[in-house]
């Protein structure tokens, strides 16, 4: 059990090192010995746990989903649960040097070659579901398309993020989300619950 524990805290410090490295230069800025120095491990120790940097890069944009970890057991997905995440996911941005690595490597495949569709494809189909929930119980309109939604919802929010971070560095992008769904809420929900659904958030998804 030591020796799994003091592999998993190895794994830990990888990933750490990666991450912040990532973020700080990019995929191809980065090279495996900055993450073994920004990591203070070995190089050996490194390819005990991931074979290649394009491993580690995978972990690391696998690092975004962990936002959608508090929402699994939601009893009833909605509308409130697509805006809670995308609070926690502005909220991640600015204090998880992880989440905010993964985000850059997504889109650095975006606009170079080799593009990986499989984030937004996640995002677009966890949203998709939780719109579809809220539709078969009226909180959203039936003339919506839910599958166009999910996928505007999710193009529109990356091009808020990157905005924010050129002109603020994230500081406003909290209040950039909340503006978006104040602008987007009334064209979904219909205006007899429209008083149910919060664009700053819940309370649960500022904690």
């Amino acid at each position: 059990m030591a020796r799994q524990e003091r592999a998993e805290v190895t794994r830990e410090a990888i990933l750490d090192g990666a991450a912040r490295a990532f973020d700080a230069t990019g995929f191809r800025g980065t090279s495996l010995n900055d993450i073994v120095k920004e990591a203070g491990v070995t190089k050996g120790a490194l390819y005990f746990h991931f074979a290649s940097k394009e491993a580690l890069r995978e972990a690391i944009v696998a690092e975004q989903f962990a936002v959608w970890s508090p929402f699994q057991n939601v009893e009833r997905p909605g509308v409130q649960t697509v805006i809670d995440v995308l609070h926690s996911m502005a909220k991640s941005l600015q204090e998880n040097e992880r989440v905010r690595a993964g985000i850059r490597l997504v889109i650095e495949q975006s606009t170079l070659g080799g593009a990986n569709p499989a984030p937004y494809v996640t995002w677009i189909d966890l949203f998709r579901n939780c719109l579809a929930q809220a539709q078969g119980r009226g909180d959203v309109k039936p003339e919506v398309d839910v599958d166009s939604v999910a996928q505007f919802v999710v193009g529109c929010w990356t091009g808020l993020q990157l905005t924010s971070e050129v002109l603020t560095g994230r500081q406003d992008l909290t209040r950039r989300t909340s503006d978006m769904w104040t602008l987007l809420l009334p064209a979904l929900v219909p205006p007899r619950r429209l008083h149910r659904f919060l664009a700053d958030g819940s309370p649960a998804a500022a904690s």
